[in-house]
């Protein structure tokens, strides 16, 4: 099956930024022909999208991480990207990718925390 693997996540001030990387491996998969989202889950509330690329690298963005947030593809090293900007302690969640609408098995997450 496919695996997603997270990472780049950790403990960021307020307005500082962090990289995160998702790694699709294991059995082939057509990568380039899928949407593809990152997600977060914070304790005690319901993983909710905040961002998504088409194929064709069109992007969009739930409005809490509008203009912050990037969501970029690398197809040929099966990886998607979150590039986050001036993080807010709203943002402290366990982030992760996986297809949108999401049909893969979920990896771990990468955990961010910004302090208030």
């Amino acid at each position: 099956q496919v695996q997603l693997v997270e990472s780049g996540g950790g403990l960021v001030q307020p307005g500082g930024s962090l990289r995160l990387s998702c790694l699709a491996s294991g059995r082939p998969f057509s990568f380039n022909s899928v949407a593809l989202g990152w997600y977060r889950q914070a304790p005690g509330k319901q993983r909710e999208l905040v961002a998504t690329i088409t194929t064709d690298g069109v992007s969009d963005y739930d409005p809490s991480v509008e203009g912050r947030f990037t969501i970029s593809r690398d197809n040929a090293k099966n990886t998607v990207y979150l590039q986050m900007n001036s993080l807010k302690p709203e943002d402290s969640a366990v982030y992760l990718c996986n297809t949108s609408p999401a049909f893969l098995s979920w990896g771990q997450g990468t955990q961010v925390t910004v302090p208030s």
